[in-house]
């Protein structure tokens, strides 16, 4: 089966030597969510556009967030009432027009701890109830996120039992949007962008960025060319400024602790940790739909090259660990953390203070040699990030129609398929389903103990433009999270891309 959004090796092999013959509208450097979006955006006005990236997919800081689609509570208290305000409406856009199937309301509990003081605890709730206002002005309806409540102790126990019971005088409950995989989320954008005709391009490298297009190396083949374009769009993060020279970023490191299923024993909702000495910062415990729980998240500056991949260091699980603890009836020894991971926040540069005090308000930059670069931000309001690029790049085009554009798989019927592969694959999870049906060694499962099978991984070969083993287990699913479940899934990777092969 072949749609129009359908991305695979020999899409992308077409698509290389398409973009070689025609001078395109827009060419958009970087395939994260931004960049994904701004391909989107361009696209579906009309426009002839390309995107590429040097990797994969959501291969930088896309698919290391915390899984929220927030409303900006935290921005409201620091009296960034736009970047609040804009945050409450671009996740209404998700919850309600885009991606529906991704992207839904989720339970998370603030222990009222006796280190939470009864004026901090009405500071908080009142914080939660400015945050439901924003979600009125934004027209979300109530039914798809309930607002917060105070519940009893022996509610909060029912919804985390590993809670420490001791002197707990209850809990707020408030809710917000959370995305099931958000490197998923940036797959449906780019096939979304594929199926109104952008190329979409990974494993291609921009060696030289001009306002009227880009060198670019094949990195599957060593082949060089060029792509010319009437307008350039850097999205790229927080390598924005390797590529326009002038940006001036400092990145932060957010890191994320996976714990195994049952660490925290059963949880109906994620929590919210007050982090010690710190009035408006809160670690969370973020459940996920694999019945894994992520503990993040720091806020730490890096200084000097931005790698890749960032590394976590020990001090991030420590401090992590000991935050968690202080609401726990037990603390997680170090030896249940199967796994952990950093993202970099592409953060502009301020004056003085900690990186948790720069803006989260994202900027758009035309350089004197003409290529536009979008910069901070956050995960929540890429949408409106790739709309001002490109807004910005092609100030004549036609308006951006994303905001009530479904991305592929905007549906949460699945025609009987599984809850789980709704949740992911959304009005495709029967056809995902209908693969394993055919064949019974794709229904098997790629690792024992884990729900992913053989013939999601065939259906990200054939549609969602995986071309390697590390693309289906680290971004495509995400067993790569735990360094020896990827090592052990390996070999079904590599015999499924032989299979497609074939």
């Amino acid at each position: 089966m072949f749609m129009k959004s359908s991305l695979n090796a020999t899409r992308r092999a077409r698509e290389i030597q398409r973009v070689q013959r025609q001078v395109l509208d827009v060419l958009v450097v970087g395939l994260g969510a931004t960049g994904a979006g701004a391909a989107l955006d361009a696209a579906s006005r009309g426009l002839s556009t390309a995107a590429v990236d040097a990797h994969d997919l959501a291969f930088g800081t896309s698919r290391w967030s915390s899984k929220l689609i927030h409303g900006g509570l935290r921005y409201l208290a620091r009296g960034q009432v736009g970047v609040a305000r804009e945050s409450a409406a671009e996740r209404g856009v998700l919850l309600r027009h885009t991606a529906p199937h991704l992207v839904q309301a989720h339970p998370y509990l603030l222990p009222l701890t006796p280190a939470v003081s009864r004026a901090r605890a009405r500071l908080v709730m009142t914080g939660y109830r400015l945050g439901d206002l924003l979600r009125t002005a934004a027209g979300t309806p109530r039914r798809l996120l309930p607002g917060p409540v105070r519940v009893a102790p022996g509610r909060a126990l029912d919804l985390v039992p590993a809670l420490a019971p001791d002197g707990l005088r209850g809990a707020l409950l408030s809710w917000d949007g959370r995305v099931a995989d958000d490197a998923r989320l940036v797959v449906a954008i780019a096939r979304t962008a594929a199926g109104q005709g952008a190329a979409i391009l990974t494993r291609c490298r921009v060696l030289a960025l001009r306002g009227d297009g880009a060198d670019v190396r094949d990195e599957l083949t060593g082949e060089e060319f060029t792509i010319r374009a009437r307008a350039v769009v850097n999205a790229t993060g927080v390598w924005a400024g390797q590529l326009a020279p002038g940006i001036e970023l400092r990145p932060s490191r957010g890191t994320h602790l996976v714990l195994r299923p049952g660490a925290l024993g059963p949880l109906r909702a994620g929590l919210h940790v007050p982090i010690p000495g710190e009035s408006n910062r809160f670690a969370l415990v973020l459940p996920q739909l694999d019945g894994s729980v992520h503990v993040g998240l720091t806020d730490e500056p890096i200084d000097g090259p931005v790698p890749d991949i960032p590394e976590v260091p020990e001090s991030d699980v420590s401090f992590l660990l000991e935050v968690l603890s202080t609401v726990l009836a037990s603390p997680i020894p170090r030896n249940l953390v199967a796994g952990a991971y950093a993202g970099l926040r592409p953060l502009l540069a301020g004056k003085g203070g900690s990186s948790g005090d720069l803006s989260r308000r994202h900027a758009v930059i035309r350089s004197p040699g003409g290529v536009v670069t979008v910069v901070g931000g956050k995960l929540t309001t890429y949408r409106r990030m790739a709309e001002d690029a490109i807004d910005a790049a092609v100030p004549h085009a036609p308006r951006s129609r994303t905001a009530r554009l479904p991305l592929v798989g905007a549906a949460r019927s699945g025609d009987g398929a599984p809850p789980r592969l709704i949740r992911r694959y959304g009005s495709e999870a029967a056809a995902v389903e209908e693969l394993a049906a055919r064949d019974p060694a794709l229904a098997a499962p790629v690792l024992a103990g884990q729900p992913t099978t053989r013939a999601e991984l065939l259906w990200s070969v054939r549609h969602e433009g995986a071309l390697t083993a590390d693309d289906l287990l680290d971004r495509r699913t995400r067993i790569g999270l735990i360094p020896e479940d990827r090592e052990a899934a390996r070999p079904a990777a590599e015999a499924v891309l032989r299979l497609a092969s074939e």
